[in-house]
C-alpha cells in the first residue's frame, strides 16, 4: 500500500504564491509517476503537472497549458516527497489539488499501471 498526503494549501491573493507538497509513505518501490491533478466544483479532475520515470530516458516532465510558466512540479524520492511550486496564482485557479501516484510493472520501454493512488486533497483558493 501506497499513501499520500498533501500540504501546503490555503488562501492567497491573484498574483500570490503557495507551494504544495506531498509526503509518501509504504511501499513505493514500484512507483514510476507522480503528479498533481485538481478538481474545481462543478468540473472534471485535471492534470496539472506530471513527472514520469522511464527506462533510457531522465524523467518526463509535463504541465498543463494553464499553468505553464507559473507552477513548477519537483520531486526528492529520497525524501518521498513531491512539490509543486504555484506562482503568480489566478483565481482560476482554484481547486483541491490532489497528489497522485501511479505504481505498475516495467514493460519494453515503459510501464504497465496497476495501481493508481490518491491523496485526500489540499484546498487552494485564490481571491482578493
Amino acid at each position: 500500500q501506497v499513501q499520500l498526503v498533501e500540504s501546503g494549501g490555503g488562501l492567497v491573493q491573484p498574483g500570490g504564491s503557495l507551494k504544495l507538497s506531498c509526503k509518501v509513505s509504504g511501499n513505493a518501490g514500484s512507483i514510476y509517476a507522480m503528479g498533481w491533478y485538481r478538481q474545481a466544483p462543478g468540473k472534471q479532475r485535471e492534470l496539472v503537472a506530471k513527472i514520469t520515470n522511464v527506462i533510457i530516458s531522465d524523467d518526463i516532465t509535463t504541465y498543463s497549458d494553464s499553468v505553464k510558466g507559473r507552477f513548477t512540479i519537483s520531486k526528492d524520492y529520497s525524501l518521498g516527497a513531491l512539490y509543486l511550486q504555484m506562482n503568480n496564482l489566478k483565481p482560476e485557479d482554484t481547486a483541491v489539488y490532489y497528489c497522485n501516484a501511479e505504481s505498475g510493472r516495467r514493460r519494453g520501454l515503459g510501464y504497465d499501471k496497476e495501481s493508481d493512488f490518491w491523496g485526500q486533497g489540499t484546498q487552494v483558493t485564490v481571491s482578493s
